[in-house]
């Protein structure tokens, strides 16, 4: 059997799709031997130059599509050609890990939909993830089998393209051991990424669903209450939101690589995730992870990962998300909140997501 899995994410600045690729990726040979499965794995890269991903694990063949995405995407929005075999080469299984599916002549199409932002949230999202609209309806007609990462999405996705339950199969998120162990920010690692010694947190791209102007109008209304609120750090790559550092107490960290977020992670008073909608919420579970509280909005997915460790917001309530700023620094946050928050991230593991992926990779073969 040969599985050929989309490692196109893994390329660039490592995006939480990226971090879902690689720990996947990672994990999917053990899990392929402990089910059994004799199989090898091959990552793909739908890229021009046809580059290898550095973090590609030994013994996996890495090929290369070696035309521009966009021509691919184009083709694939109104026909079933070219096929993936084309440029992967013969495949029992082909999965694309961030919702374009290519078609395959005969492989088994297997796809990851992390969100449906660019059907419910359309407005928030790019031109290029808007082009899902027609992309992923047309590889579930062709009969790809659907991933979804958390509970909270399978339903979603089932209800919204009517999909009978055997099409969409959960493959939770993880989080890896060393969110556990990570210690706070050293003096010298704060001074460098230029953030405070006390500070709130966002993780995630600067984008329109993130619901950043809201987040920054209620950390400006909860400090104005007379709080001693902390500064609000909004850490992550750039997108399409902009003027949000121009707000006294607002600090944009840039993209910090894996060492630096889980040291800037571990050491926030809080991480407020405040979107529109989610499909996980990957921040919330590290952040938890590493013993820290979290404001999330009141979004289904969000909900599911924070479970009853978060304080909840509406997110279209700017006065409601000030007071979840000023409410989350009263919670608990002595040792045995903190083992808490660590023991609910620890039903969450990059074993399980591969494991499941597994199990779906091998229904109706």
């Amino acid at each position: 059997m040969r599985i050929v899995l989309d490692a196109t994410p893994l390329l660039g600045e490592r995006t939480g799709i990226g971090r879902y690729t690689a720990h996947l990726l990672a994990e999917l040979p053990a899990a392929l031997a402990r089910a059994g499965v004799d199989a090898g794995v091959a990552a793909a890269t739908w890229t021009l130059d046809r580059r290898a991903p550095s973090d590609v694990p030994p013994g996996v063949e890495v090929v290369g599509a070696g035309i521009p995405p966009r021509l691919l995407w184009a083709a694939w929005r109104y026909a079933d050609r070219p096929v993936a075999e084309q440029f992967v080469g013969p495949c029992d299984v082909i999965h694309s890990t961030n919702f374009v599916s290519p078609p395959a002549r005969h492989a088994r199409e297997v796809v990851t939909i992390h969100d449906l932002s660019y059907e419910l949230q359309r407005e928030t999202v790019s031109p290029a993830s808007r082009a899902y609209r027609r992309l992923v309806p047309r590889a579930l007609g062709r009969g790809a089998q659907v991933l979804a990462i958390s509970e909270t999405m399978a339903g979603r996705i089932r209800d919204f393209y009517g999909l009978p339950d055997e099409r969409v199969a959960v493959t939770r998120l993880g989080v890896d051991e060393s969110w556990y162990a990570e210690p706070r920010p050293t003096e010298e690692t704060l001074r460098r990424l230029g953030i405070p010694p006390r500070y709130l947190l966002f993780v995630g791209s600067l984008d329109r669903r993130k619901n950043l102007p809201r987040l920054v109008a209620a950390h400006r209304a909860a400090t104005a209450a007379g709080a001693d609120v902390p500064p609000l750090v909004l850490a992550g790559p750039a997108g399409r939101e902009s003027g949000l550092a121009d707000h006294p107490g607002v600090l944009l960290a840039g993209f910090l690589d894996d060492a630096d977020l889980r040291a800037t992670v571990a050491g926030c008073t809080a991480l407020v995730l405040p979107s529109l909608d989610e499909g996980f919420g990957l921040p919330v579970l590290e952040a938890l992870a590493c013993g820290r509280p979290v404001v999330v909005s009141d979004v289904p997915a969000l909900r599911e990962v924070a479970g009853p460790y978060g304080v909840v917001v509406p997110p279209q309530d700017e006065d409601a998300i000030a007071a979840g700023l000023l409410a989350v620094l009263g919670v608990a946050d002595d040792d045995d909140a903190r083992r808490a928050r660590r023991s609910h991230a620890r039903g969450w593991t990059w074993q399980g997501c591969a494991e499941s992926t597994v199990r779906a990779y091998l229904m109706h073969s």
